[in-house]
């Protein structure tokens, strides 16, 4: 099965828009289709993001809060024993990418696949949302 990490843009897009494949991740990752790693930092960063009033997100925080919990439940929960910081030019970036490793994701689901780009060297494989949609059953 694979195993991946999705990145905080990537759940930001989903929560603002049901019509794009940032949405088709997580009900994907909801269904099984996959399995979603997920750590207490990296919940963290999804649940301050998206609580931020410049983020877009329009529908109800109760919402948000709903769905965060549920990717919490059904996610494989990661431990981060050991950081690789600093690797990437971002501290957030690292943290999905410490998930990763420790997790030992296949993929890395981002639009921010510039700064993600040395996930390579431990054989992540960083792809856009649309790229990794077409991947799953």
């Amino acid at each position: 099965m694979i195993r991946a990490v999705i990145d905080t843009n990537v759940l930001g897009a989903a929560l603002r828009s049901s019509s794009g494949a940032s949405h088709q991740i997580i009900l994907a990752a909801d269904r099984g289709d996959f399995q979603m790693a997920l750590s207490v930092p990296l919940l963290a960063e999804y649940d301050d993001v998206s609580s931020r009033p410049a983020s877009g997100i329009t529908i109800p925080a109760s919402a948000v809060d709903a769905i965060i919990c549920r990717l919490a439940q059904t996610a494989y929960k990661q431990q981060i024993y050991f950081l690789w910081r600093p690797i990437l030019p971002d501290p957030k970036d690292d943290m999905v990418l410490e998930v990763a490793i420790a997790a030992g994701a296949t993929h890395i689901v981002t639009f921010n696949y510039k700064d993600l780009r040395l996930a390579a060297d431990f054989g992540i494989t960083v792809l856009s949302p649309a790229a990794f949609i077409r991947l799953l059953p």
